[in-house]
């Protein structure tokens, strides 16, 4: 296999690489089975599964309280109870109750069922072309920054409650106009543009759309993509920090399910 660090070739087992000195580059013997699960993360499915999920649940949850008349986007809407039971974030949630972990879990989150299926077909549309562009780690680092740092953004600015897989979807268009301008590829710079205005129009037209969650997405996107190169290969690192993420955002998830409990938001 080949060092994380350096590229350089190393035995799986090896104590250390002999170019650049990493310890482990083999990775304890799991970097083989570790670059088969990073060969393809199965990253689009996965948001579009998880996420389609936990709207369910949401659903489930909101019980009387579920806006099943209403028409446009609010539509099946869960109720407010049941999207803060699963980390709905924003101003409150963060600022005035100290809910951190909702950066992360906000992002499986939807309001409606126009704002999941408008999310999951702008996640595929980009999610597959930036894993095939960048890497599928480094597509999942920069959908779990994204988010983050949208949210924080939007938090930051006095936006009660947010929730939504847009914020991130706005990183991954970050990331592939920061590809298009390293690469000089004028077709992935156009395309990210004009999707980019798109989404801009979309977000002044309508109403109840989180224009500060995009902004901040697409910052933290365009951001990571810089500082990870996108012009460079994947390295065994990537795919180690991608895992995490992953780990960290079902974490969130689970962890407001049960502190929502405890501290009594379903009584």
């Amino acid at each position: 296999m080949v060092c994380p660090s350096c590229g350089s070739l190393v035995g799986v087992r090896d104590d250390k690489c002999y170019t650049c000195g990493r310890s482990n580059p083999g990775l304890w013997g799991f970097a083989p089975l570790l670059r088969q699960l990073g060969a393809d993360l199965g990253f689009v499915p996965l948001v579009i599964g998880a996420s389609s999920v936990i709207y369910a649940l949401t659903l489930l949850m909101s019980g009387n309280e579920l806006q099943r008349s209403a028409g446009g986007i609010n539509f099946l809407a869960p109720s407010t109870r049941a999207l803060l039971l699963f980390g709905m974030t924003g101003s409150y949630p963060v600022y005035q109750y100290s809910w951190w972990w909702t950066l992360l879990s906000a992002s499986w989150l939807h309001g409606s069922l126009l704002h999941i299926l408008f999310n999951m077909m702008a996640a595929r549309n980009l999610g597959f072309a930036m894993a095939d562009l960048i890497g599928p780690s480094r597509t999942v680092i920069i959908y779990t920054v994204s988010g983050v740092s949208g949210f924080l953004l939007s938090s930051t600015v006095g936006v009660p409650y947010t929730m939504g897989a847009s914020a991130s979807i706005c990183g991954l268009l970050g990331a592939m106009l920061h590809y298009g301008r390293k690469s000089g590829s004028s077709m992935i710079h156009t395309y990210a543009v004009q999707y980019a205005l798109m989404l801009v129009v979309m977000g002044f037209a309508m109403s109840g759309i989180d224009n500060y969650a995009h902004a901040g997405g697409f910052a933290g996107g365009y951001a990571v993509s810089a500082f990870f190169n996108p012009l460079t290969r994947e390295r065994g690192d990537h795919l180690l920090i991608a895992i995490v993420c992953l780990v960290a955002s079902f974490l969130a998830v689970v962890y407001s399910v049960i502190h929502g409990l405890g501290v009594g938001l379903y009584r």
